[in-house]
């Protein structure tokens, strides 16, 4: 048989070789621990309250995880918005990057007694403090996941038809 009429795939271009930088990083490497333990992701999902968490997905048990993601110290020591994401999660995460002072999420503010810590960088990540469980109201869990999955399809029909209109989120 003649392979002749086959079309190779051109060479990607290096720059999408080349693993992301900042909060794209964090977020991949926490996305590729949490796909590891069944737990999935999206980046940048619109809550209700008009805040957009970072990462928001779901474990096998069907509870709400969100990550927030911080890559300067200014940026975490300047939020006083991400307590509004705890109405939307069963568990909350921070994410940073290798060399971030994670000690400052041991102060009060942070709540690290219900916050959970994640370092990860392009490639992987690691639990450092895993998240306490604060159940949902069952029909807030309902409401979220649905929201989230409309999400999801809605993301996933730009992908596979991107000449269709596809209302913002």
């Amino acid at each position: 048989m003649n392979d002749s009429h086959l079309m190779l795939a051109p060479e990607p271009a290096a720059e999408t070789l080349a693993a992301p930088t900042g909060a794209a990083a964090v977020a991949r490497g926490v996305a590729r621990l949490f796909a590891r333990n069944d737990i999935w992701v999206m980046p940048e999902v619109s809550l209700r309250n008009s805040r957009r968490a970072d990462l928001m997905g779901l474990d096998p048990k069907g509870q709400l995880v969100i990550v927030e993601i911080k890559t300067a110290r200014s940026d975490l020591l300047g939020d006083n918005k991400w307590t509004e994401y705890l109405d939307y999660c069963d568990r909350f995460y921070w994410a940073l990057p290798p060399g971030f002072d994670a000690g400052l999420l041991e102060k009060a503010h942070f709540l690290p007694e219900r916050c959970g810590l994640i370092i990860a960088d392009a490639y992987d990540a690691e639990i450092v403090r895993s998240a306490a469980t604060h159940a949902l109201a069952p029909a807030r869990r309902k409401t979220e996941t649905a929201r989230l999955a409309r999400v999801a399809m809605r993301r996933l029909t730009a992908i596979t038809d991107p000449g269709f209109t596809i209302p913002l989120e």
